[in-house]
């Protein structure tokens, strides 16, 4: 197995990677065996307009691992770049598979994020829907900041379970700022940022049809379920977008890919 990181596709100065859900596995199981540290972000439209205000956020997407195309978007702007294999790894598809993959190697998870019960709910869950799986606990934050008491509560509950796997369910940008200055002070192997996948799966909101997902309306679905947190980040930051990857096509705007 390659130990070469997959190329990035430079979309608005955030690097993309090129793969798909197989490529996501391989990479991520090449990692788990060799024990190779690092976070995994998922990121579409939002993410990659929250970094154009923010330097230091889009450091941490493009120093990732893997930095997968969560969104359509991504994905026709990877093919329409000459990366034809490329295609979506949405980060609720990518946690099942990273779940069933593990459940028989002896990997193991922790749940870091979402509401109130969110966490422990999804952990049953995965425990029922892929048998073996090793859970190795779950920690539900405050929705502020961490005191440093708090803080260190969290790290020693996290590395005394010794997991391999940290799943992080919080808003972009929180989740990604947390794997990235943590992710030293963690002993886990892997971090991934899946936000709404906790969600998701505890089965707390409904997921789009597969035929929406694949049309790229997702986006106009979850407007529809969550419009009072939802509408200012789409109907702001998805004209927006457009209009700034049309510049960077044409040449009108270049965008340098800083790692």
């Amino acid at each position: 197995m390659s130990l070469n990181p997959p190329e990035r596709v430079n979309i608005l100065g955030v690097g993309l990677s090129a793969i798909n859900l197989d490529l996501a596995l391989a990479a991520v199981a090449g990692a788990l065996e060799r024990k190779s540290k690092g976070y995994v972000c998922v990121t579409g439209v939002h993410g990659v307009m929250e970094a154009q205000q923010d330097e230091q956020f889009r450091a941490i997407l493009n120093r990732s691992f893997l930095n997968t195309p969560d969104g359509m978007p991504m994905v026709w702007i990877g093919k329409l770049s000459g990366r034809g294999h490329m295609n979506r790894v949405y980060g609720p598809d990518l946690m099942n598979l990273v779940c069933e993959f593990t459940r028989t190697r002896g990997y193991s998870h922790f749940l870091y994020g979402g509401g109130e019960g969110v966490a422990q709910e999804l952990g049953r869950r995965l425990e029922k829907q892929f048998p073996g799986i090793q859970i190795a606990g779950s920690y539900t934050p405050p929705f502020r900041a961490l005191s440093s008491p708090e803080e260190a509560e969290m790290l020693r509950i996290i590395n005394e379970s010794k997991p391999d796997i940290v799943w992080v369910g919080l808003s972009t940008p929180k989740q990604e700022k947390f794997m990235a200055r943590y992710q030293e002070a963690l002993q886990a192997t892997l971090l991934f940022g899946v936000g709404a996948a906790f969600d998701f799966h505890a089965g707390k909101v409904r997921q789009a049809p597969r035929w929406i997902q694949r049309s790229g309306l997702e986006w106009l679905f979850r407007l529809g379920c969550e419009p009072r947190r939802l509408w200012r980040r789409y109907l702001r930051n998805n004209p927006r977008f457009v209009y700034r990857v049309f510049c960077q096509w044409i040449g009108l705007k270049k965008y340098v890919l800083e790692q």
